[in-house]
């Protein structure tokens, strides 16, 4: 068999481009993985931390921001209505926001973790709240924040670092109080 022989019967290879896209796009899937694997390792944001920024969108329209938080302690509490331990400080929280909503310079914000609308809404009547709530739309605020559960709460003083965070509910008021009161010394 002569050379001209073996060329023709040879079957041909495919093309190197097509193989080293398939790797490349093999590695890209790879190396998101990693680093989506690596945030939720690192457990939740810790206090001494700068603060996420973030947006939320409010039940019944409107937004707070960053624009809004600046120069203020916003108490961040993340709830569900589905959320047993939620309801043992629902009441302790509204208390503590009709405390300081008068001074303004302390903001509270309910942030509704994988919910229905329906539900969330009938929470925040049965407690009374009146503090601004919304939905974390597609939980990306709790990603932010890397939260492991609900209840949770963040403190964020006046320079947007955590001052203090509570997982699990707060069993009093004073609790409550004094973490704020924290946060405004500083």
């Amino acid at each position: 068999m002569n050379m001209t022989e073996m060329t023709e019967t040879t079957p041909r290879k495919a093309g190197g481009w097509g193989r080293i896209l398939a790797w490349a796009l093999v590695l890209g899937l790879l190396t998101v993985v990693a680093i989506q694997l690596s945030k939720s390792m690192q457990g939740s944001v810790g206090a001494g931390q700068k603060a996420p920024e973030f947006t939320l969108t409010l039940f019944g329209g409107g937004e707070i921001g960053p624009a809004e938080m600046a120069g203020k302690v916003v108490v961040v509490n993340f709830w569900a209505s589905w959320c047993k331990p939620c309801e043992e400080e629902a009441e302790e929280l509204q208390d503590a926001w009709e405390y300081y909503e008068p001074r303004g310079d302390v903001l509270f914000l309910g942030v509704d973790y994988v919910d229905t609308e329906t539900d969330a809404l009938k929470y925040l009547e049965k407690w009374g709240i009146t503090y601004p709530n919304g939905p974390d739309l597609g939980t990306r605020i709790s990603q932010a924040f890397r939260i492991t559960g609900v209840p949770e709460t963040y403190i964020i003083d006046r320079q947007g670092t955590l001052a203090y965070i509570k997982i699990g509910p707060f069993t009093t008021l004073d609790e409550i109080l004094a973490a704020v009161e924290r946060a405004l010394a500083e």
